[in-house]
C-alpha cells in the first residue's frame, strides 16, 4: 500500500469497495502492509460510515436460494454455475471478515489480525475461483446468486458474540461439511483444477472456523456465560438454520468444536 493506515479504517474502505477484483487486491495489499508493520491498530476507535455495506458490483442479481438454478456437472455451463456459486460464497466471506474487523471495537489486537488473515485467504479463494470461472467462459456476475450468508451478518451486527456464534461457527462451518461432496462431483466431472482449489479452501476454512470458535469461547468466558446454552439461545433468537448431516466430524474437530458439541449434532 502507498500509505500507512489504521487497520480497521482501511478494512472499512475495502468493505465498501464495489469492484470485486479491486476489493480482493486491496485486501491482499492491506494484509501485506500489516505484516510489514505499515499499519496501526485502531482497536478502540468507534467507526461510522454512510456507505452501503457491503460494497457489491451490480451483478450478480441476488435472488431467493430456490431461484439460483440447478448446477449439472454434465455441461461446462453447469460447472460454471457451481464455480460461480462458490465464488459468491468466498466474496461474501471476504466481506464478512472485513466487517468483523471494522464493526466491533474494543477487542484484543489478536482478534483483528486473526480476521485480517481470514480476509486475505478469502480474497485468495475468490480470486482462484474467479480465474477458473473465466477459464470456463464465464465471469463473476454472470449467474444469479443468493444472499443467505450476509443476511446472518445483518442479524448479528449489534453483538460480536452473536456474530462469532452464528457466522463462522454455524454458516461457515457448514462449508466444512459440504465441500468434500462438491469436490468429489467436480473431480468426477474431470475438473481437477476446480477440485484442487477446493482442497486449498477446505484446508484453510478449517482455520477460519477455528478462529470463530476461539473468539466465541473468549467472549463467553469474558461475559461469564455457558457456551453451549448461549449458542442454543442465540441460534433460536436469530433463527439460525437447523444443521443437518452428513457432518465432516474430523474437520469440525480440527476447527475446535468440542466433543460435546459434536455429539449435539446427532
Amino acid at each position: 500500500m502507498s500509505r500507512a493506515c489504521e487497520l480497521r479504517t482501511c478494512a472499512l474502505e475495502w468493505l465498501v469497495e464495489t469492484a470485486p477484483e479491486a476489493k480482493a487486491a486491496g485486501v491482499l495489499a492491506l494484509a501485506a502492509a500489516s505484516l510489514s508493520g505499515d499499519t496501526t491498530l485502531d482497536c478502540a476507535l468507534e467507526l461510522k460510515t454512510s456507505a452501503t455495506i457491503p460494497g457489491r458490483p451490480p451483478q450478480p442479481e441476488l435472488v431467493p436460494p430456490r431461484l439460483v438454478g440447478r448446477r449439472s456437472m454434465v455441461t461446462v455451463e453447469g460447472r460454471a454455475m457451481l464455480i460461480h456459486a462458490l465464488a459468491h460464497i468466498e466474496f461474501n466471506a471476504m466481506n464478512l471478515a472485513l466487517d468483523a474487523i471494522w464493526r466491533f471495537a474494543g477487542m484484543p489486537p489478536d482478534y483483528y489480525t486473526d480476521w485480517l488473515r481470514v480476509a486475505k485467504e478469502e480474497a485468495e479463494h475468490f480470486s482462484m475461483l474467479e480465474a477458473h470461472l473465466r477459464s470456463l467462459g464465464s465471469r463473476y456476475g454472470d449467474f444469479p446468486a443468493h444472499d443467505s450468508l450476509w443476511e446472518m451478518a445483518e442479524k448479528t451486527r449489534g453483538d460480536v458474540l452473536a456474530r462469532m456464534a452464528l457466522v463462522p461457527r454455524t454458516l461457515e462451518a457448514r462449508g466444512l461439511d459440504a465441500t468434500p461432496g462438491v469436490r468429489a462431483k467436480l473431480a468426477q466431472a474431470g475438473d481437477m483444477a476446480a477440485a484442487g482449489i477446493l482442497d486449498i479452501i477446505l484446508r484453510e476454512e478449517v482455520g477460519h472456523v477455528e478462529i470463530g470458535n476461539r473468539w466465541y469461547g473468549y467472549l463467553c468466558a469474558q461475559r461469564g456465560v455457558d457456551p453451549r446454552a448461549t449458542y442454543a439461545e442465540l441460534a433460536t433468537f436469530h433463527k439460525a438454520p437447523v444443521l443437518k448431516g452428513p457432518f465432516n466430524i474430523e474437520a469440525r474437530r480440527r476447527a475446535g468444536f468440542t466433543e460435546t458439541e459434536l455429539a449435539d449434532l446427532g
